[in-house]
């Protein structure tokens, strides 16, 4: 009977010991996938946030960089491009914290952009300035004086169209391209489909629609890279021919393009359901992940010859994570999807630490985003869209983590 006992008590201790070591495993699996403490980084940033208003008022500026050997924000006016994700910041501040501090803030830098909507479009960008300040304005405060600038806004946009070609006009005061196609004016298409079901005209939908498509067909390349510029022929529509502006070669890829893609076309399938969206949403995703390097973060063109002696761009990884972590929903694998979250945690937890991020370096979240390296403009300095979509990807990973704490409590 003693000896009955005695294996039994061996067989319970080797069951403990294989209990405990498999959950071992999974506490460290789940902290390498889950390293950064996402409620204290924003906290962190939201006081960031905080402190960096003490020293400017709408009336200065919008933050646009912080060239080297600053620490404070360089300044541009509203029709500059990146007008709107200093509000946007402020916004995401108010959405992490509740501080209604932060919301007056976020109205104030907020109410000069005004204007763009109800100006005629000089650029594509008017979702970039728009959508990112107004649009988060109305969603979190539903402010229906919000809601009338951000239909306003996407008519004016939807005057860029050329049906000719099916798509925007990003530059129309350029003079290099003939009808010219951004890649990341795949960004501004979500104000004209949110338009579209928000009370603004119908055809929003279908000019949003017929610009990523005509996007998908030309700019995507057969490799799974993008083209930063489709040329197009006005009148007939025809493609005339896929280059770089701020990439390294036409050929090459621009690793901010790809992760604008990776984002838009996630977006123009959550909007259309077109099949055809969500692969190619998947493609270029996997392009990108499978090229970048073992760090983590991309450089600013996967192709410069000169790499490892090139510098980074923290901005395309937060945009690459948001992009990510949209897609994510709508793969039908699980597998899948949850490699797609993996990564974007792991890009976000990479810029969560240094080098990548700020801590009290300056007055930016981020460091080490590059601009236009070919125009010797913005290299590794702090720019204002990095800390913008990495704000947003941190709020989404949070969201996330609830909601599946919620379905685990639930189960």
């Amino acid at each position: 009977m003693a000896s009955i006992c005695l294996i039994i008590k061996k067989n319970m201790n080797r069951l403990f010991l294989l209990l405990f070591a498999v959950a071992l495993t999974n506490c460290t699996d789940h902290k390498e996938d889950s390293s950064v403490d996402i409620e204290k980084i924003l906290s962190q940033n939201v006081e960031k946030t905080k402190e960096t208003l003490k020293e400017l008022t709408p009336d200065q500026g919008f933050a646009r960089n912080i060239p080297n050997g600053q620490t404070n924000w360089e300044l541009v006016g509203v029709k500059d491009w990146c007008s709107g994700f200093w509000p946007g910041v402020i916004w995401y501040a108010y959405e992490a914290s509740g501080d209604e501090q932060l919301r007056l803030q976020a109205e104030k830098f907020t109410e000069p952009l005004k204007t763009i909507a109800y100006s005629p479009a000089e650029n594509h960008d008017i979702g970039f300035m728009l959508y990112t300040s107004y649009g988060n304005g109305y969603r979190l405060t539903k402010n229906e004086e919000y809601k009338n600038v951000l239909l306003a806004a996407a008519d004016t946009l939807a005057t860029l169209y050329n049906p000719n070609v099916g798509s925007i006009l990003s530059w129309p005061s350029q003079t290099q391209f003939r009808h010219n196609t951004i890649i990341d004016n795949m960004m501004n298409l979500e104000l004209l489909f949110w338009a579209a079901k928000n009370g603004g005209k119908q055809d929003l939908y279908n000019v949003a629609e017929s610009h990523a498509l005509v996007t998908m067909k030309n700019l995507v390349r057969k490799d799974s890279a993008i083209y930063h510029v489709g040329s197009f022929d006005e009148t007939t529509g025809d493609f005339l021919k896929g280059q770089t502006h701020q990439g390294y070669a036409d050929e090459s890829m621009w690793a901010r393009g790809q992760a604008w893609g990776i984002y838009g076309f996630s977006v123009a399938y959550r909007e259309t359901y077109r099949k055809e969206f969500l692969d190619t949403a998947i493609k270029v995703s996997e392009h990108y992940l499978n090229r970048l390097p073992e760090d983590g973060i991309p450089y600013w063109d996967f192709d410069d010859v000169d790499i490892p002696n090139v510098p980074k761009d923290a901005s395309a990884a937060a945009i690459a994570a948001c992009g990510l972590l949209e897609l994510s929903k709508f793969v039908k694998n699980e597998k899948q999807s949850k490699k797609y979250v993996s990564a974007a945690r792991r890009m976000i937890n990479l810029l969560s630490d240094a080098p990548y991020y700020s801590g009290d370096t300056n007055q930016a979240l981020l460091l080490h985003s590059t601009g236009h390296l070919p125009h010797k403009s913005e290299i590794d300095v702090p720019i204002i869209y990095a800390d913008y979509y990495y704000m947003e990807a941190l709020l989404r990973l949070q969201k996330m983590d609830e909601d599946n704490s919620t379905e685990l409590a639930k189960s």
